[in-house]
């Protein structure tokens, strides 16, 4: 009985943990950039979308597919970079093992 108290206790010792990774992820940013830095997307280490900035000489009215295209590809960067980056923190605290539907 007691090697089942000392799993149990080491498995709430690693979700605290985790969940002290998770709480310091999302205070943690990752940019990307696309149209050589006109379109720059900010994501947390959650994979959020936080910020976006947009230069301004790359609003152009007649091409709006362009900038679309931009920023999309910018956001799409960032949350891959930002979920990277979970995966590199919770993968050094799980010793890499992957446990589904953790994060």
């Amino acid at each position: 009985m007691r090697g089942m108290n000392d799993l149990m206790r080491q498995a709430q010792q690693m979700h605290k943990k985790m969940e002290k990774v998770q709480e310091e992820l999302a205070q943690k940013t990752v940019e990307a950039q696309a149209g050589g830095g006109m379109v720059t997307a900010t994501a947390n280490g959650q994979g959020d979308l936080v910020g976006l900035k947009i230069d301004p000489s790359v609003v152009d009215p007649e091409d709006v597919e362009m900038l679309q295209d931009l920023v999309l590809a910018a956001c799409k960067e960032a949350q891959k970079k930002g979920k990277q980056m979970q995966e590199d923190e919770m993968g050094e605290l799980t010793g890499g093992m992957n446990f589904p539907g953790m994060f």
